[in-house]
């Protein structure tokens, strides 16, 4: 049975503000974005997790929303030789090894990811040298020098699959950065797995025990959790899977409410999609991080109309990655490309 305060609690959850639509964005700054697009011949390429309102100028400009891998490939096919990435470092780190004889800039060089802080690459390649009978796969939230120590580099859409073969071969397996996705493949696999301990400060904080008592409010809900998430969290999940994978799964026509645990910029894209479908918010902790509300990464939050006005004009916010890093870098994305 939960007490009222539960109760309060679990209804604070449900998404009732209105998100930024196309139409809602001035004219005149889409116009004016179009022409300094086409003057330095340009796209704008967004990540799900940013504001709302570079989602919709990146649809609104002919640019581009997704997954990280998603947005490097978009933007190496794409003609523009001036790719603009509204996300993390490693995305545009991951842009420019896709890309290299285009200009890839950000809104800021600041905005990073606790996945990448956590595994620099000097006492990753020192771990690497450890274990060097096993397989080094690392995961795509990580910076092009770690991606270089690599033999393969995963999303969480083909980790499972990934590994699961991997396995099937008889490899062991050393895992990085981010623990609880790499408990989640091992879970699915079985596989021999040595992991890196990181972990994602926005999925870290989503809680169980709340999630059981908003499941308990709304019973006709369907779960969507992302695999970054700690285990009991993944326990209550209808559906497990990478950010695109979740959007997918909340367009499916039988799930009418959703509970979803990922960033909350996702729910742009959602409400966009489904506009008739009632989405909630799955509960964090909120503790041990950066952020008040850790449902929101402090570091997406970086990217702003504000610092894109500047994006053109900064001297210090183009990626440049070092040509054999990037060659490096290379190799194991297109492993996992051609996979």
């Amino acid at each position: 049975m939960l007490n009222n305060q539960a109760i309060v609690q679990a209804k604070k959850q449900v998404i009732t503000q209105d998100l930024p639509a196309i139409e809602q964005l001035d004219p005149a700054l889409i116009e004016r974005w179009q022409q300094l697009f086409a003057q330095h011949n340009a796209v704008l390429i967004a990540h799900y997790y940013v504001d709302p309102k570079l989602q919709a100028l990146a649809e609104a400009t002919g640019g581009f929303i997704g997954d990280s891998l998603e947005m490097a490939r978009f933007g190496r096919d794409n003609p523009a030789t001036t790719l603009i990435i509204a996300g993390v470092k490693f995305m545009g780190e991951s842009a420019k090894i896709l890309s290299p004889n285009k200009r890839v800039l950000m809104p800021t060089l600041e905005a990073t990811c606790s996945l990448d802080i956590s595994c620099p690459i000097d006492e990753f390649s020192k771990f690497c040298d450890g274990h060097a009978d096993r397989t080094v796969v690392v995961y795509a939230n990580t910076s092009a020098a770690v991606k270089a120590r690599a033999d393969w580099v995963v999303t969480s859409s083909c980790a499972v699959d990934i590994i699961q073969h991997l396995k099937e071969k008889g490899e062991k397996i050393l895992w990085a950065p981010d623990k609880y996705l790499g408990n989640y493949i091992q879970s699915q696999t079985g596989a021999d797995m040595l992991l890196w301990d990181g972990s994602c400060i926005v999925h870290e904080t989503f809680k169980a025990n709340a999630l059981k008592n908003l499941k308990a409010q709304h019973p006709d809900a369907t779960v969507l959790v992302h695999p970054e998430s700690p285990m009991d969290v993944i326990a209550l999940a209808d559906v497990v899977g990478s950010t695109t994978q979740l959007l997918k799964a909340s367009q499916r026509p039988e799930f009418k409410k959703l509970i979803v645990a990922t960033e909350r910029g996702i729910f742009y894209k959602m409400q966009q999609i489904s506009p008739d479908k009632i989405f909630l918010q799955a509960p964090s902790g909120g503790q041990g991080a950066t952020c008040q509300s850790c449902i929101h990464c402090p570091w997406m939050g970086m990217n702003s109309l504000e610092r894109l006005d500047s994006v053109f004009d900064s001297a210090d916010n183009e990626i440049l990655v070092a040509e054999n890093v990037r060659i490096n870098a290379l190799k194991p994305l297109d492993r996992m490309l051609a996979f």
